[in-house]
This record gives C-alpha cells, sequence and structure tokens, in this order.
C-alpha cells in the first residue's frame, strides 16, 4: 500500500492531527531550522532545537495570509497582534518541533517515488484526471517557494504523519466500556418540564431605599458612555476605478483577435459503452467471449443498447445511464478508447475495443464540432476583463498618491476626493471600543480616527487598506467625550435589574421547596408540559447541567424529580416518567455515528498523551519575557 492510500484511508489519524496541529507542518523543515538554529531571538527550545522570534512572526504572517484567504480578505489584523494569538501560534510550532524531532528520531523518511506519487494523487493538481506539471508549478510558485524548499517539507510533513498514524490506528476501544457508553447515549427518558420565571415573583420583592444608589456607586463603569465621533470618510478601490475604465470597443475587438484561441472549443463527442473488466488472461478469455455475445445482440438490435448496457456493464459509474458518458473532448479518455470513439461516425456502433479496464462496446451518440465562440458573444466577458485589468492598473497608480494627498492635505478630504472622482461619505455616531459598522470594522482604521491627531487637530486619518485593493481616509466631524451617565437617566433601568435578581432568588427558592415536597410524594401547584423523550446524545435544547440531573436521577422509583437552578433565570424542575434502555445497541440507527464519535474522542485522548510524551523526552523552555513583548 502507498503512502498516500494510508493517509486517505484512515481518515481518523488525520482528523485528530488537523485538531492538534492548527498549522501548517514544518514552516522552515527539519534542515532549516537546524541549520538556522542560531538566527533571530530565542523564544523557545525543544529538546536541543531552537525556536526564533523570526519564525515566530513567520508562521504569524503565513497562518494570517492563509486565514485571509479562507475569509474572503475580510479579517482584523489585529487579533493576530494579540498575546493569546502569539501563544497558539507558538504551541503549534513546538508541536511540529517535537514531531519533527520523534521522526528525525525515528529515521523516518519518504523517497523519491513516494513523494510524486503522493503529488501525483492530488486531485487539485490533476487536469483530465492526469498529473498536470503546470498547476503543480503554480502551486509552489503560489507558495513563495523553490521546488527543493517544497518538496522538502512536504516530505517531512509526510514523515511526520507515518510517524503519528500507529500512535492513533494502534488504539483499541474496547467493546464492552464502548457498549456501555453507547447504552448511557442511547437511553431514553421521558420527561416533563415545569418552569418557575422571576416574573412571577416580581410582586413579591422590596427593595431597600438605598438599594439603587449602593449599587450605581459599586458598578459606576457599567454606566460609561465611551468617547463617540462622528466622521466622514472616502473610498478608494478596484471598484470604484473600475467605474471609471470603460474600454472602448476597438480595445475589445483588438483583445479578442489577440487571444482568440481562447474562445476556440475543441472538437467533442458523447458517447456510450457497455465494459466487460478483464485482468488475467483467463478473465481476458472469459470477458472477450461474453462482450461478442453482447456485441452480437447489440448489432442485430441497435436500440436495446441502453437496456443491454444496464444488464450486463460492469463499469458502475455509467452502467445505470444505459453506458452514457456525456460529452467529452480528446484527452479525457484512455487513448485505446478515445481514438476509437474520435474515429466513428455519429451513430455508429464499434467492434470491441481493448483498454486497460477491459473490452468496451461503443456508440456514438452526438458530435459537436470545433467551434470558435464568435465575438459577439464574448463581447461583454472581454469588456469586463479588460475593465478589471484597468482598475487594477489604475488602482495601482492611484494608491500612493491617494495617501500623500490625504496626508499633505491633511484639513479636509476633498481635494482627494474630487481628484479621484470619489463620495464623501457621513458616519452615525460611533463608539470607541464598540462593534462598529464597515469600513470601521477595521481595528487599524477605527484606531486612527480615535487618535490625539484626529480629535484634538481634526486632521485626516492616514490611508488604511481595509481590504485588499481598498483604501479609506476619514476625517472627525463630531465628538463626544467618555462620560459616565447620572443615577437619575438609569435609575429605572438599575431598579428593574435589582427586582428581577431579587426575583430570581425567589423561584430558585420556591423550586426547591416545590422539589423537596414533589420527593415526599407531596401535592404542587405545577403545571408539567407534555412528556417528551430526551437521550444524552439528543438533549433537545435543554442545559447541560439540566441533562446531568435528569439522567443521574434514581430510576428505582418512578416518577423521579429533579431540578437545576438557573441564576438570573429561575428555577426547572423535571418529572421523569418512564425510562428506556436500548436493548441492542447494534440494531439502533444512531449507534454507528455515536461509535464512531468515541473512537475519536479516544483517539484525540490517546495522541494528546503521545505527545505529552514527547514533552518529556525532548524538554521544552518558553522564553516569557520574548514571548509577552510587544513587536517593535
Amino acid at each position: 500500500m502507498s503512502l498516500f492510500d494510508i493517509v486517505r484511508n484512515n481518515k481518523r489519524i488525520t482528523q485528530v492531527f488537523l485538531a492538534v496541529i492548527t498549522l501548517p507542518f514544518a514552516f522552515w523543515g527539519v534542515e532549516s531550522y537546524v541549520r538556522n538554529a542560531d538566527s533571530g531571538v530565542e523564544l523557545a527550545t525543544v529538546g536541543g532545537a531552537k525556536i526564533t522570534q523570526q519564525e515566530l512572526q513567520g508562521a504569524m504572517r503565513e497562518q494570517q495570509d492563509r486565514a485571509r484567504a479562507q475569509l474572503g480578505g475580510k479579517i482584523d489584523p489585529v487579533l493576530f497582534e494579540s498575546p493569546a494569538m502569539r501563544r497558539v501560534v507558538l504551541d503549534s510550532l513546538i508541536t511540529q518541533r517535537l514531531l519533527a524531532e520523534q521522526a528525525r528520531k525515528a529515521k523516518m523518511s519518504v523517497g523519491d517515488q513516494q513523494l510524486a506519487q503522493f503529488i501525483a494523487a492530488v486531485p487539485s493538481l490533476q487536469e483530465n484526471g492526469k498529473f498536470s506539471k503546470e498547476r503543480y508549478e503554480a502551486l509552489v510558485a503560489g507558495q513563495g517557494m523553490s521546488k527543493e524548499m517544497f518538496e522538502s517539507r512536504l516530505r517531512q510533513d509526510l514523515a511526520m504523519q507515518q510517524l503519528a498514524l500507529p500512535v492513533s490506528e494502534g488504539g483499541i476501544t474496547g467493546q464492552a466500556a464502548a457498549g456501555r457508553w453507547l447504552q448511557t447515549q442511547l437511553e431514553q427518558r421521558d420527561v416533563s418540564e415545569a418552569a418557575l420565571y422571576p416574573d412571577a415573583y416580581a410582586s413579591q420583592v422590596k427593595l431597600a431605599a438605598d438599594a439603587v444608589q449602593k449599587y450605581y456607586d459599586a458598578n459606576r463603569k457599567q454606566f460609561e458612555l465611551p468617547e463617540q465621533v462622528r466622521a466622514e470618510f472616502i473610498v478608494l478601490s478596484r471598484d470604484a476605478m473600475a467605474t471609471q475604465a470603460a474600454p472602448a470597443e476597438d480595445a475589445v475587438k483588438a483583445a479578442y483577435k489577440t487571444n482568440e484561441a481562447r474562445y476556440k472549443s475543441p472538437e467533442s463527442r458523447r458517447a456510450s459503452h457497455i465494459l466487460l473488466k478483464a485482468g488475467s488472461d483467463v478473465e481476458a478469455k472469459a470477458a472477450r467471449e461474453k462482450a461478442e455475445g453482447i456485441l452480437a445482440q447489440v448489432k442485430k438490435t441497435p436500440a436495446d443498447f441502453a437496456r443491454l448496457a444496464k444488464q450486463h456493464s460492469q463499469d458502475p459509474g455509467s452502467a445505470e445511464k444505459g453506458g452514457d458518458l456525456d460529452w467529452f473532448s480528446r484527452g479525457a479518455m484512455v487513448k485505446a478508447f478515445e481514438d476509437a470513439v474520435f474515429s466513428m461516425k455519429d451513430g455508429e456502433i464499434s467492434e470491441l475495443v481493448r483498454s486497460d479496464f477491459g473490452f468496451h462496446i461503443i456508440r456514438v451518440a452526438g458530435i459537436r464540432p470545433e467551434r470558435v465562440k464568435p465575438f459577439d458573444e464574448v463581447k461583454a466577458e472581454i469588456a469586463a476583463e479588460l475593465k478589471r485589468e484597468a482598475a487594477m492598473k489604475k488602482y495601482s497608480e492611484a494608491a500612493e498618491a491617494f495617501g500623500n494627498t490625504v496626508y499633505e492635505q491633511s484639513d479636509s478630504l476633498k481635494p482627494a476626493a474630487e481628484k479621484w472622482k470619489l463620495d464623501v461619505k457621513q458616519t452615525a455616531w460611533l463608539a470607541k471600543g464598540a462593534k462598529l459598522p464597515p469600513p470601521f470594522d477595521n481595528a487599524k482604521l477605527a484606531t486612527a480616527l480615535f487618535a490625539d491627531d484626529a480629535l484634538k487637530n481634526k486632521r485626516n486619518t492616514e490611508a488604511v487598506e481595509v481590504a485588499p485593493g481598498t483604501l479609506v481616509a476619514a476625517r472627525m466631524l463630531e465628538h463626544k467625550p467618555a462620560s459616565v451617565q447620572s443615577l437619575e437617566a438609569v435609575k429605572a433601568d438599575v431598579e428593574k435589574r435589582l427586582v428581577l435578581e431579587e426575583a430570581a432568588g425567589l423561584a430558585i427558592k420556591d423550586g426547591e421547596a416545590k422539589l423537596a415536597k414533589l420527593k415526599k410524594g407531596e401535592a404542587t401547584d405545577l403545571k408539567w408540559s407534555p412528556s417528551h423523550a430526551i437521550r444524552r446524545s439528543e438533549p433537545q435544547g435543554l442545559a447541560p447541567d439540566s441533562i446531568r440531573a435528569i439522567f443521574s436521577a434514581d430510576a428505582a422509583k418512578l416518577p423521579a424529580y429533579v431540578g437545576t437552578a438557573h441564576p438570573g433565570k429561575g428555577y426547572a424542575l423535571y418529572r421523569i416518567s418512564a425510562i428506556k434502555a436500548v436493548t441492542n445497541v447494534k440494531d439502533d440507527p444512531r449507534a454507528a455515528a455515536l461509535q464512531q464519535a468515541y473512537a475519536r474522542a479516544v483517539a484525540e485522548e490517546e495522541f494528546a498523551a503521545w505527545l505529552s510524551s514527547l514533552r518529556a523526552a525532548h524538554p521544552v523552555r518558553i522564553n516569557k519575557a520574548v514571548l509577552d513583548a510587544k513587536e517593535k
């Protein structure tokens, strides 16, 4: 079995691996980090190997680029400047380094043939089912690496997966333990609910005369109004440039003539086939004899081709469709099959055609000749492309000048707006530290807007790139400093809050008293909901503490009663009227998915324990002073 087959066929280890390693493996490669061990500020050591500040910064940039690509460019760079994110990325680098050290110690390696097989089997690197050298080279170039560096990293990644595979696959989930776990997850309890909400107890609450004043004095920070500004802003973007870049008809025609080959559709054909698979010589002889018999029937009654394909064809992808393979051009099929199809006439049925798959009986069901799309058909597409190209060029030329203009003429946005024909827009009041609307949801722009220079001197902010191809500059119009709301302004809200808090306490106290009565068999005035089934694996929206209470209830005597307090929200009581255990776990349709979840949880625990053992074998030391220091 190839390395690719091992990785592809072991989904569990892949999932566990990705759950633990949140970044691509081997940012720098084993050889690279050993070679560069003395460069940069030491941030951490793993065994005898260093992780430098430079490596962390590179990893942070790479992760930020990946997040930006996944989220369509909408990402706040400030998220990647926090100490918490730095620690997450460093932990990932440490884990990678531990795996790399262990792989090297275990002398894990990936040969040229294994590497080539893995790369060739990646679907995104294939074209018409075959490995595409052009796509591979484009992928490598897009990573900003040489082919040698890319393949070195890939070798290390695959070696580490080989190392980790036995750890996960070697784990054994005992049948008895798994069976007990499944039974607890699938056990059903029929439950009715009765909720005691704070509103019902509000009339019983009597607040002390000074309660509101005391709360206000003790929690003044809650009543602070943040600093606010109202601003105007302008946006320079590729989209804005596009509206000013309509190409002339002559330019569109010239582009069509220059790139006429792009609009050429090659000859395509539609075919159906009946396949009889053939492996060994003995199988081939039997398959040929059977295929000849079917061919005779097809030639006798061509109209029965689809019926015979459904009956005899061993191609599961097309047999149910009467052998239909739909339309395809040259390069999509194996050579012997393709040569036969493209040498036949429309409606013609072939003799037996031998390929690597076996014996084919082919019928051509349609022919589309090579065709060049006329200019009118592609004119809009070409114009849009030229418009995009012109907009990108115009934006690139304007970006630096735009930034200079808003900086040099900092007392107004009008010069920049007039020069690039941009609308000056205005905002509503924006609160510092609050969630702001676009484009001020960009942290750098929001920070610039609330900076002293922008507020005190009413100067333009710098031009901030809020998204790829989009620059924004803003200027404050009005400003409100931070303030504390008066007691009179918040008194009603504070009083309502205190009443509900007291009422929630009364609801909980009453709920506990009612629960005690129910357990003694005494009557209560509760209104129960209709009974419904609850499982641990299907909680029906109940909170985790409620589920724990329901399934920890003593089942010896039914009905059984439990209750849970929800601070601020009251109290919930539950009546368990029936308990239904699963007698045969295997017959339950939910068992397979739960079994996989159990196996995955066990695998993750074992993999985490193995990583802990690697930390013991290769001691990790972190320079916290360097990690927590703010980057200059």
